[in-house]
């Protein structure tokens, strides 16, 4: 097919900037182009789709080099299932857990990674956990592997200049998976993140939003009695930082007392909406 296409008609067509498509063509071989008799590179009809096929490929969650074979047809390796996850955390299965793990982040954006199987594994877990299907400690024995692997991609999310987030769940709150989930997910908007954890005192949260003045408090428990027991002092603590409560549905009265914000949403959502703000 004729290749007739400046870069920058490229660019016009395809919505992709310039300075993106030549680092495509260098570090994934995504553009073949030819040269015109004044030297010019010049982009066939091919390469525009190629373009489009990797921008919808990555519309979908795949990592850019995974983007980039499916968009040259070489499409990526079948990933796992949030099942398959599920089930060999179910099985004290600590090589095939951390295995899927390591092919997921390789292939996928971390937020499509916590979107679509850490998140959703969790869920299923503590439905299998309600229904008696599985005991407390398979439910403990993935827990802790999943907290420990996000902690492990958490090293270093409190550098840069980006707005700062602080991060807890209440005293007696002690699931903190999905915050650190959430985290996860505001850092990749480009906030800094401060994590107290869980079994917090609203005290301790205080004194440490005073020495940092972060940009969001945001304190979450899956149990909404937790922070109802500590509504006077989140309502002092909304009084002088921005405040947002999350983890539970249960809360609108709370938020209302307190003045504070309510992250609705799940915690890759939420963190979207709040980088977005």
């Amino acid at each position: 097919m004729a290749a007739d296409l400046r870069i920058g008609e490229l660019s016009r067509r395809t919505g992709v900037s310039t300075e993106l498509l030549r680092a495509w063509e260098r570090r994934y071989d995504l553009l073949r182009p030819e040269r015109s008799a004044g030297g010019y590179r010049l982009y066939s009809a091919d390469d525009e789709q190629r373009v489009r096929a990797m921008n919808a490929a990555l519309a979908r969650g795949l990592s850019a080099g995974e983007a980039a074979k499916a968009a040259a047809g070489d499409g990526p390796a079948e990933l796992p299932s949030p099942a398959t996850l599920v089930d060999a955390l179910a099985s004290f299965d600590d090589v095939g857990a951390h295995a899927a793990l390591d092919r997921l982040l390789s292939a996928l954006t971390l937020e499509t990674v916590l979107r679509e199987s850490v998140l959703p594994a969790l869920h299923e877990l503590g439905e299998r956990w309600q229904r008696g299907e599985i005991t407390i400690g398979q439910e403990h024995f993935a827990s802790n592997l999943l907290r420990g692997r996000l902690l492990g991609l958490a090293r270093g999310w409190d550098r840069g200049s980006g707005r700062r987030a602080l991060l807890a769940c209440p005293a007696g709150e002690q699931h903190d998976l999905s915050l650190i989930a959430f985290g996860l997910a505001l850092r990749e908007h480009g906030w800094r993140i401060t994590f107290l954890g869980a079994d917090t005192p609203i005290t301790t949260i205080e004194e440490t939003a005073s020495a940092l003045r972060p940009d969001l408090v945001v304190v979450a428990a899956v149990d909404a009695a937790k922070l109802s027991a500590c509504a006077a002092e989140l309502r002092e603590l909304a009084a002088r930082f921005p405040l947002a409560l999350a983890g539970s549905a249960d809360v609108e009265a709370l938020v209302e007392q307190t003045g504070a914000d309510h992250l609705a949403l799940g915690p890759v959502e939420a963190a979207a909406a709040v980088g977005a703000a």
